[in-house]
């Protein structure tokens, strides 16, 4: 017989809930049955999640109506997109008569489901489409699935305009980038407002600056104006915000008329699209969570270069709440203050599409608000199209929250890493020497950095772009250099280091290093990145100085670090960035207090194997009491995790390179003089086996997927196969991948198990010669 594992425990769990709670109303036992429909929305092949308790839209009536409809249940899709309802009955009334009830309330038909726990009723398109008794399992397993699988028409029809957006997107920027260069070469007004823009970028954003980014900002600015149009229907950001005033000046230049209609006339539908499904959202926080992933999907189609370069991947709301509760107890815990009081002042450094400020401003309490909305909350952003959501975003959250618009006065567009107009005295050991001459795109934003800079941040919060080393790949994507920040991780991380030092300089460890060297005193930073810091033996320093500059580590490990393989992948689970990011992740709280001696580290991990969406539900409605931590207390060698009691240290070492290099007998201090890093492939998955046709096979799928990338000129570097520095810049060159018989020798890997080796200069990053030379001749057999 077929076996439905969902609707067996949904009808275990209403069974309990009868038994112990006493009751069969609808209150009482709806909970089993969400959780029954939840499941199964995460099983779908759209990764479907059931959300409680939102406005229905105005296809529900309820604009119409004056009225706020809200189902007990709204079926989303990644795009936050209603794709169905569910309403929950109480099993003593008349559940047709309840059903006609709602309809006349305006809830709407197109697909929606009613139960009352004994009879489960789907209606779509206006009609009943199926009625089953929910004792048969397996009549409800169908209705269920026919529930999901349904595509609503303006679904369908934003599918299709993303589709088409995608197609269509690089003949549009063909035509604006003419349109532009057309300008650039005859229209002189253009041309000054350009290099006035320009000027002002250099003083407000970094030296770095070029003509191309202001062509960018432009193209961002020309082709998503419209979107936030549709999904606000309100343009007073867009008459008021300091850039955007700025930036449609300098359109206004050129682009009107038949120029911009010629330009942009194939994108209507998409736009169209976009404002239509928009209308169907009621719900405020459900309009953001629209807007980005609207904004993740249009930056992917259109640079996913600097998508990648930027971290261009938003945390889960559940995450940023999560973060902000602990933020607020650990305040109270350590400091005796929250979030709200007066004199706390806090920043996000990179604040994206606004989440983290669009949250905080629904936790704290409506009194006092509008002094710390106007006071003692900072924002930065450096791409412009993030920085316009999140204006958008936070002003329209002040003001659903409110009830009255007002334009948030700190959010600053600069590049924080090279803001170092401050001065920053971390424990009173050093102060930044070299800062920009901050000017503005507009005095406004002059002002507004000039405010922020004079502050005392107490609280730092955010997630950090995550992409992991982008300096060393040399082909384009690298992230732009900040050399206040890197001398100071070079002073700091890496002088107390031991192992290897590169990677010190990602991202997520610059804003670590300036958030340190920014903060007060006595403050607490928040972030979520991630999680190698936690353990990697390549961030012993980076631990060592972290434990210097404050007193206690707060973390919850979520782990889903997708670069390992076999079992421990396996236990690693899904990725709470649903699977966009590979690299773990962690949510962290450092906490610096005045007057305070040591340091400790309090741990929590999740649970091996989770799913992203368990991971969620880990963190979901919790602050940090909501855990059991294990307390550490680092050791000698800077570890925090997998500390060990032995003397290790005090052994003679099995080679060094002090020793390597050695002029003498009497100089070498270990057991061998000579080694080798052997082959190092970057890539050992792909290019050892066990098995000969195995190893033809991957090596075969290796080179189809990186020629064909190259043959289209493909720079996405897509995951499918493994990237590294050296694989891009053999990219870049233009080198295929051959796949010859004679390339693949018997190899003793790591070092003593025989294993067959695909040895191809290309595919493996690293091949040494003495390797072969120390273990003979029949490695070459």
């Amino acid at each position: 017989m077929p076996s439905y594992p969902h609707i067996d425990r949904y009808r275990d769990d209403l069974q309990r809930f009868l038994q112990f709670g006493g009751s069969d109303n609808e209150q009482s036992i709806r909970r089993a049955f969400a959780v029954c429909l939840d499941s199964y929305c995460r099983d779908h092949r759209e990764k479907l999640a059931l959300v409680d308790e939102l406005d229905a839209g105005p296809g529900s009536g309820s604009r119409a109506t004056g009225s706020r409809n809200r189902p007990d249940g709204t079926v989303k899709d990644s795009l936050r997109m209603a794709r169905g309802y569910w309403e929950a009955k109480d099993s003593h009334d008349d559940l047709d008569a309840e059903i006609q009830a709602k309809f006349n309330r305006g809830y709407p038909r197109d697909n929606i489901l009613f139960e009352d726990s004994q009879t489960a009723v789907l209606f779509q398109n206006g009609a009943e489409a199926m009625r089953v008794d929910m004792a048969r399992p397996g009549d409800l397993h169908r209705l269920i699935r026919r529930f999901l699988d349904y595509e609503l028409p303006q679904i369908e029809e934003f599918r299709q305009a993303r589709q088409q957006f995608q197609d269509d997107l690089p003949a549009v920027l063909e035509n604006l980038r003419a349109a532009i260069a057309e300008a650039e070469s005859d229209n002189a007004e253009y041309r000054d407002a350009a290099a006035g823009f320009l000027d002002l970028c250099h003083r407000t954003i970094g030296p770095w600056v070029s003509s191309a980014d202001v062509r960018e900002m432009l193209l961002q600015h020309i082709l998503t104006k419209d979107i936030f149009l549709r999904v606000f229907a309100e343009d007073q950001f867009h008459r008021e915000n300091n850039i955007a005033q700025q930036l449609d000046a300098l359109e206004r230049t050129f682009f009107t008329g038949d120029v911009r209609r010629q330009a942009i006339d194939r994108l209507r539908t998409y736009y169209g699209a976009i404002g239509r499904a928009a209308d169907e959202i009621a719900d405020y926080a459900e309009k953001q969570q629209f807007l980005k992933a609207i904004y993740e999907d249009f930056y992917q189609a259109y640079n996913p270069e600097a998508a990648d370069r930027l971290g261009v991947v938003y945390t889960p709301n559940e995450v940023v709440d999560f973060i902000i509760r602990g933020r607020d107890w650990l305040l109270q815990e350590r400091f005796g203050k929250t979030l709200a009081d007066d004199n706390v002042q806090i920043l996000d450094p990179a604040t994206g599409t606004g989440t983290f400020i669009t949250n905080l401003i629904n936790h704290l309490p409506a009194e006092g608000l509008e002094h710390k909305y106007r006071n003692e909350i900072y924002a930065n952003e450096v791409a412009i199209l993030p920085y316009y959501i999140a204006n958008l975003n936070i002003e329209y959250t002040y003001k659903e929250r409110t009830g009255t618009y007002l334009e948030f006065p700190n959010l600053c567009f600069v590049d924080t890493l090279d803001n170092m107009e401050w001065q920053g005295t971390s424990g009173g050991t050093f102060t930044y020497q070299i800062g920009l001459n901050l000017g503005a795109i507009s005095e406004e934003n002059w002002m507004r950095l000039q405010q922020q800079n004079e502050q005392t941040i107490s609280v730092i919060i955010g997630n950090p772009p995550y992409n992991d080393s982008a300096t060393l790949w040399g082909d384009g994507t690298a992230n732009d250099p900040y050399p206040d920040v890197d001398r100071r991780i070079r002073e700091t991380y890496i002088a107390a280091g031991t192992a290897q030092k590169t990677h010190q300089y990602d991202m997520y460890k610059r804003f670590i290093r300036w958030a340190s060297d920014r903060l007060a005193d006595d403050g607490i930073i928040g972030f979520v990145s991630n999680s190698a810091f936690l353990d990697a033996r390549q961030d012993d320093g980076f631990r060592k100085v972290i434990a210097e500059e404050f007193n206690e580590l707060w973390a919850i490990d979520l782990k889903g670090n997708a670069r390992n393989s076999g079992e421990r992948r396996r236990r690693e689970g899904g990725n709470v960035f649903d699977d966009k990011i590979r690299v773990g992740v962690a949510v962290y709280f450092l906490v610096r207090r005045k007057g305070m001696d040591g340091f400790k580290v309090f741990y929590n991990v999740v649970d091996d194997y989770a799913k992203a969406s368990e991971k969620i539900a880990y963190v979901k409605d919790k602050s940090l009491d909501g855990f059991d931590f294990i307390e550490i207390t680092p050791d000698s060698y800077g570890q925090w995790l997998n500390q060990s009691n032995s003397n290790f240290g005090a052994l003679m070492p099995l080679a060094n390179r002090e020793t390597k290099f050695a002029k003498s007998d009497a100089d070498e201090q270990a057991v061998f003089g000579l080694f080798s890093n052997a082959v190092k492939s970057n890539r050992d998955d792909w290019v050892y086996d066990f098995e000969v046709t195995n190893l033809r096979n991957k090596a075969l799928f290796f080179a189809d997927e990186y020629n064909g990338f190259l043959d289209v000129g493909d720079k996405s570097y897509n995951p499918v196969i493994k990237w590294s520095r050296d694989l891009r810049n053999e990219f870049q060159r233009g080198r295929r991948i051959v796949y010859s018989e004679a390339n693949r020798i018997q190899s003793w890997y790591r070092p003593f198990v025989a294993k067959h080796h695909f040895v191809d200069f290309t595919m493996n990053d690293v091949l040494t010669t003495n390797h072969f030379d120390m273990f003979g001749p029949d490695l070459k057999q």
